[in-house]
């Protein structure tokens, strides 16, 4: 039985709290055994602890990867537990605190924001490379754009796991479930329903979906938007939002249970400018068969195959965006084949089973010393 101590510093459940949580709800309890590491208050405390996984919290590192005063307390845990290996993710504080209490660690990269000027020269290239041969075995890239922004900041190729995210599947809704939640939000029979489950942040593109609805709205097309999430572009989307006719877009804030905001969605949308892994959301739409629209930026057009499963669109262009949605609105044969290629390319992928499996082979191979592989 090896031990597995988890850090991560999230406050919030976002894309990196999801990734550990379904981790540990399929991990292998044979062969590993997790405790997981939070600040002090943290929302990830239940869902974690719901899971059977010992909870060890601390009075630092707060939504900070480098957090110094975070260093000594997290020893104190680590000696207590001493684990086999240390796994963090955004926790440098975590990486440097296992180090000193001479363990193993990797870490999880999980989202794909562009280097800076400094972290981008070849000083800091260099710094990284050095930063990295001294806290760390091993680091795990969500997706292969992950792995090159690892690559960029000075990560040896030989130490990058590539490893998809999975997620448990979602139930597919009943018709009565479906219509019933569809006007909850407003939402008709007739109406034509897309939508984002993510942070409300410029980066995530909700701007370029209201864009597209605009062109569609224009059109004369039933349309509506259904926005799932809170964040710092909030004020300023809503204040978009009041240009449209009344109803047409639904802020639903944030929802603890995804189902309730993808179930009502005719296509999901991911239309990221910026940074993109492996989205979840994505994922769990695809579990039950919901097509998705995404734009063709990190680990959008390797979850989603155009015509297969979904339809990709350029990063930024509203104008394909919004042709896209016209397809799928014209033609219902071919909104229920990308359903249907959508479920097929998780079951065969994407389960939570399949990404604790190789999330342990990593474990396996770092306790082991042997190199990195691509999942």
């Amino acid at each position: 039985m090896n031990t597995i101590l988890q850090v991560i510093s999230d406050t919030n459940i976002g894309g990196g709290g999801r990734s550990l949580l379904n981790y540990l709800s399929c991990q292998n309890r044979s062969q590993f055994q997790s405790q997981v590491v939070l600040p002090r208050g943290s929302a990830l405390k239940g869902p974690v602890e719901a899971l059977g996984v010992p909870v060890h919290e601390i009075d630092a590192m707060a939504d900070r990867s480098m957090d110094l005063s975070a260093v000594a307390p997290l020893r104190r845990v680590i000696r207590a537990v001493d684990p086999d290996l240390v796994h963090t993710h955004g926790s440098m504080s975590a990486r440097m605190a296992a180090r000193l209490c001479g363990k193993k660690v990797i870490y999880t990269k999980h989202c794909v924001f562009p280097l800076g000027r400094v972290m981008g020269s070849p000083v800091g290239r260099l710094a990284g490379h050095v930063l990295d041969a001294c806290l760390s075995d091993g680091a795990i890239a969500v997706s292969p754009s992950v792995r090159e922004l690892l690559l960029q900041s000075g990560v040896p190729d030989r130490k990058i796991h590539v490893l998809f995210n999975g997620v448990a599947p979602l139930a597919a809704p009943t018709e009565e479930e479906r219509t019933a939640l569809r006007a909850e939000y407003g939402f008709g029979p007739e109406d034509f329903v897309v939508g984002i489950l993510a942070r409300v942040e410029e980066y995530k593109g909700h701007s370029v979906l209201l864009d597209a609805a605009e062109q569609l709205l224009s059109q004369g097309r039933r349309v509506k938007v259904l926005v799932a999430g809170e964040g710092s572009a909030e004020a300023a989307l809503r204040l978009r939002a009041v240009s449209f006719p009344q109803g047409t877009v639904f802020f639903a804030g944030f929802i603890e249970r995804v189902e309730r905001a993808l179930w009502a969605m005719d296509a999901q949308i991911n239309a990221s400018t910026e940074s993109e892994g492996t989205s979840l959301s994505l994922l769990e739409g695809m579990s039950f068969g919901l097509p998705a629209v995404v734009s063709d930026i990190g680990g959008n057009p390797l979850l989603i195959q155009d015509g297969e499963n979904g339809l990709v669109f350029p990063n930024r262009d509203s104008r394909a965006l919004a042709g896209c949605v016209a397809r799928l609105m014209d033609d219902p044969a071919l909104l229920r084949r990308l359903g249907e290629g959508a479920k097929r390319s998780f079951e065969e992928n994407y389960t939570g089973e399949i990404f604790a499996k190789h999330v342990e082979d990593v474990y396996r191979d770092v306790l082991k010393g042997v190199s990195h592989g691509t999942k």
